[in-house]
């Protein structure tokens, strides 16, 4: 046995120039492939971390159309309903127009209370609610954008008009790694306060409501039973599931997901094409060689497992180089992309997936020379000119 695994690492490395080039290709297909898998589990982050018991109430036609403030009691009111808080889309800029995050009005007392993976410090907390103004940042936005507590962060919004500050009271931190914190939240009060004042007709009016249940199971039918609230009114209600709500935005650029996944899988094939068509090369140039083999007593079976042996061997050597470098490059990719993904999760499944292909290219890679030079007649072989 190892004798026969010492010829085939012979072998495989016998022309040395070839052989790099093809391990250099299979590391960068693997990691291609690894770094495109993460991309599109990044695009699904936020949805995977929703919350069960927490549901989103829309208007029905668009979330660019809002509803009454009114409907909050209403909502309340219904069976299974525990919590109810608006949060308002605010899409301001910071400083400069590509300074873009997420900034969200929410009635905090009753918003952060459903959301336990959010974690204050007490004091920074009811500083936060002592300030009209204030603002409570998460972690990643605070380190993205160097905010500390007590700074002021001027905004300029499209939806809001004029010039609007607020001071940084609070910085929140995940409660674990699936949580993302790069948004800033404020008071809705503030906000209509200052839209009674110079947009009148804009005030009492909420984007979203984000609801509280009491039970998981029973969102369906709780979402039926505040949309019933509200059917043939001047704006009719939409009540779905937090991570229905997210996966919505994500629905929206579904099809570019789709084709980053398909090109994930492209790469792989173009790999395999390589290793194959270097495993035929090599086969074929060490045709005599085969035969000669043959002439001295080994079985053909003996001859194919070698040229599987290679052809694993190339497959493995090229992946697991790859695979040991996927964490850096994401790392790296994540880093020059941090404005555009809050969270980059590198999970084991991509490491299931880089090996599985590894397998397939391997097989694919070596079965038919091996199948060809185990069925070669000596004399044949023998003539062969490589």
């Amino acid at each position: 046995m190892l004798f026969f695994l010492n010829l085939v690492f012979r072998n495989v490395f016998r022309a040395k120039l070839r052989t790099t080039l093809t391990i250099v290709g299979l590391v960068i297909a693997t990691l291609a492939f690894g770094l495109l898998q993460t991309v599109v589990r990044a695009w699904y982050a936020g949805s995977e971390a929703a919350s069960a018991t927490r549901l989103i109430t829309r208007n029905a036609i668009s979330l660019t159309f809002a509803m009454p403030i009114y409907y909050r009691e209403k909502i309340r009111s219904v069976p299974g309903v525990t919590a109810v808080a608006v949060s308002n889309w605010f899409g301001g800029t910071y400083k400069d127009p590509k300074n873009f995050f997420a900034q969200f009005a929410v009635d905090a007392p009753t918003y952060f209370p459903m959301y336990p993976e959010f974690v204050f410090q007490p004091d920074d907390f009811q500083a936060f609610m002592r300030d009209r103004r204030g603002a409570a940042i998460g972690r990643q936005l605070a380190d993205l954008y160097g905010f500390k507590l007590g700074d002021t962060i001027p905004l300029k919004s499209g939806i809001y008009p004029g010039s609007w500050e607020f001071n940084v009271r609070a910085i929140y931190d995940a409660k674990d790694e699936t949580t993302i914190t790069r948004q800033m939240y404020f008071h809705y009060d503030y906000l209509n306060e200052q839209l009674k004042k110079t947009a009148r007709g804009r005030a009492d009016f909420a984007g979203v409501f984000v609801v509280g249940i009491d039970d998981g199971p029973s969102a369906p039918d709780i979402s039926r039973a505040i949309d019933a609230q509200f059917k043939n009114s001047l704006a009719e209600t939409l009540t779905e599931t937090e991570k229905a709500f997210t996966l919505s935005f994500v629905a929206m650029v579904e099809t570019i997901i789709t084709a980053i996944e398909g090109v994930s899988y492209v790469v792989i094939l173009i790999i395999m094409a390589v290793a194959a068509n270097t495993m035929a090369m090599t086969a074929r140039e060490r045709l005599s060689e085969y035969a000669t083999l043959k002439a001295l007593g080994f079985k053909p079976g003996k001859v194919a497992a070698m040229i599987m042996g290679e052809a694993f061997l190339l497959a493995i050597v090229g992946a697991g180089i790859g695979m040991l470098l996927t964490p850096i490059v994401v790392q790296v990719f994540h880093s020059l992309t941090i404005a555009v993904f809050a969270k980059m999760p590198l999970v084991a499944q991509t490491f299931y997936l880089q090996a599985a292909c590894a397998v397939v290219v391997g097989l694919v890679a070596g079965v038919i020379p091996a199948y060809r030079a185990a069925r070669v007649k000596i004399v044949d072989g023998l003539r062969h000119i490589g």
